[in-house]
């Protein structure tokens, strides 16, 4: 297993220290690509042994909405990994219990005391009391039904919510198939993990299991500081003039922002939002994916800002909107102490872009650069007290400032392996929806990948694959002319166009060409009688009226020894004067409309 040596922190404190303004905002832009922010120079060290330990701020609005609706399980973070060869049982609980016991978050109870909501860091050998370590045995079953049992106990375990006063933020369950085929169900509450946390996790569990399955002890170093110390350590840094600087940021960037994304959904908004959900996943090509990047690397930004550029253009072509607030996570883990531990740091931002004018893409691409690097110099500000200080608009039915996510993610790769075991990724079960629409997007290799996770209250399956078109075409529009205007940017995909414009408009009939005019018109009063046929004001003649008058006249002109042949003049009154338009309209509704004779020729006379 390698080892990857860091430098020591104060000496990395201190250089980012002398570094210029210019050179510490492109460290910043840069880390920002990897998922991180510029490290600030404070350190954070153990804390000092107390009666009360708050919660990070992250934290204490998670458990508030956890005392709202402790059943909700919005704030699950469940995985499903199957592993195919022998699996040892023993060596893997071990592995997780020795995960609990390095990370003092995972024996974290939580209560409410005169000093406000408390963290309690239960001692470490009480390791079994946290770990819920299960094995359900489906072997017995047919092959079928086990793998049924499987999918319905990973949507079980998906949803099924957690009591944080009992100190419950971590489940596994194990099922075994066959010798050689389990699925590991494990599932986190966010208020002790993130996604960051997870793959921390990931790589403990790899080395943990490779020295328990030989009966060797653990090869990790123990961990320097805690949670708990990053949670003292923040509510101390973030006071006074470091409060004060970070909240006007925030406030004059979100100031007169809308409270609503309007985005064209196929069901009304309920009045409750209920975070049902479902992903939809999509691949870019790898012409695409090489020429986005290209253009990326040309304008001097990252894939972070490009992507969300042209998310932005997705989002006022289909909204019309041209101030628009998208929410994107970040790591958190500014302080090279924080790298190695599991937790809640991810901190969310609410990033504004105006889009005035008729902006080009690449006009648009350089707003983008800037809004994201004045968020990312001022990334530290906790959401949680962002809300508090603003106050936006509330509603029950939508998340107050943005309702619509982007997210870059590091590829979790499938290189988690285990001696003798072989990782194959399983869908996700029991989608959970934050917001209206988020979209993931992540590169490797040279390819971008994304998915639209969404809330099916909102939209149908089929809306969202439509978006996954459009935001292709999109790209691939951008990609071919970056200058061009958002509004004329490409967005129907090729089979859309060939519907719209071909099939939809196909409106050629055959046509009878020995029929004559009236011969159509009698079928076509047959076929609808009661259609109108006619309009003057408010009166309407139907297809059935206009026929008996047209037969009536048809039989006074023959009686008037009008045959076949016989011209018959029409007379036309002005209608210049409000007298004779009067009697224009009288007489033509009187006559059962004369200036139908030429269509309705009964007589025969010159059709």
């Amino acid at each position: 297993m390698s080892v990857t040596i860091k430098p020591d922190a104060d000496a990395l404190n201190k250089r980012i220290e002398e570094l210029s303004p210019e050179r510490r905002a492109l460290l910043a832009r840069l880390l920002k690509a990897k998922g991180v922010g510029a490290p600030q120079a404070t350190k954070i060290h153990r804390r000092e042994k107390s009666d009360f330990t708050p919660l990070s701020f992250a934290q204490q609005r998670l458990w508030v909405l956890h005392q709202l609706d402790p059943t909700n399980p919005s704030y699950n973070m469940p995985d499903a990994v199957r592993l195919r060869g022998r699996l040892d049982i023993a060596a893997l609980e071990q592995c997780f219990k020795e995960i609990v016991r390095r990370h003092d978050v995972l024996r974290t109870s939580f209560r409410m005391t005169e000093h406000g909501p408390e963290q309690v860091v239960a001692d470490r050998p009480s390791v079994n009391r946290f770990l819920k370590f299960a094995l359900v045995d489906l072997s017995e079953m047919e092959a079928e039904k086990r793998e049924a049992e499987a999918r319905r106990l990973a949507a079980e375990e998906a949803v099924r919510p957690f009591d944080l006063a009992k100190g419950e933020t971590l489940r596994v369950k194990v099922a075994r198939l066959n010798e050689q085929d389990h699925v590991i169900l494990f599932t986190m509450h966010h208020i002790a993990s993130d996604m960051w946390s997870l793959n921390i996790f990931a790589r403990e569990i790899m080395a943990l299991y490779d020295a328990f399955s030989q009966g060797k002890p653990s090869p990790l170093p123990e961990l320097a500081v805690q949670y708990a110390d990053f949670a003292v350590w923040q509510r101390e840094w973030l006071r006074g003039e470091t409060f004060e600087k970070q909240l006007a940021y925030w406030k004059e960037h979100l100031t007169g922002a809308p409270a609503l994304l309007k985005l064209p959904t196929d069901r009304p908004r309920p009045p409750v939002q209920s975070f049902r959900g479902a992903s939809r996943p999509f691949t870019l090509s790898k012409e695409l994916s090489e020429a986005f990047s290209a253009l990326t690397r040309q304008e001097d930004v990252t894939l972070f800002m490009s992507l969300l550029a042209a998310f932005d253009a997705l989002l006022y072509r289909y909204t019309g909107q041209t101030d628009i607030v998208v929410g994107t996570p970040m790591a958190g883990r500014n302080q090279s102490e924080t790298e190695a531990i599991i937790g809640f740091f991810v901190n969310t931002l609410a990033l504004r872009t105006k889009l005035a004018g008729e902006l080009t893409f690449r006009q648009l691409l350089k707003v983008t650069r800037e809004v994201a690097l004045g968020a990312s110099a001022h990334q530290d500000f906790p959401f949680e007290r962002l809300v508090e200080e603003l106050q936006p608009e509330r509603s029950l039915s939508y998340t107050p400032l943005f309702q619509v996510m982007f997210a870059l993610q590091s590829v979790r790769g499938d290189n988690f392996e285990l001696p003798g075991l072989k990782f194959v990724p399983m869908s996700a079960e029991g989608v959970v929806a934050k917001f209206d629409l988020t979209l993931f997007m992540s590169e490797s290799g040279g390819e971008v990948d994304g998915s639209f996770e969404y809330n099916t209250d909102l939209f149908d399956a089929a809306t969202i694959d439509r978006m996954i078109g459009h935001f292709k075409r999109l790209l691939e529009g951008i990609v071919a002319s970056p200058d061009q205007k958002l509004s004329e940017l490409p967005l129907l995909t090729e089979t859309e166009l060939r519907t719209q414009v071909e099939e939809w408009n196909r409106t050629s009939r055959p046509f009878p060409e020995q029929a004559c005019l009236h011969h159509l018109f009698e079928q076509q009063a047959l076929q609808s009688p009661s259609a109108a046929a006619l309009r003057c004001g408010e009166q309407v003649l139907s297809y059935a009226r206009l026929d008996a008058l047209s037969d009536l006249l048809a039989a006074r002109l023959r009686s008037q020894g009008v045959s076949p042949d016989v011209l018959v003049g029409v007379a036309c009154r002005s209608r210049s004067t409000r007298r004779s338009s009067v009697w224009t309209r009288r007489k033509i509704l009187k006559l059962g409309k004369r200036v139908s004779l030429p269509i309705r020729a009964r007589t025969r006379a010159r059709r």
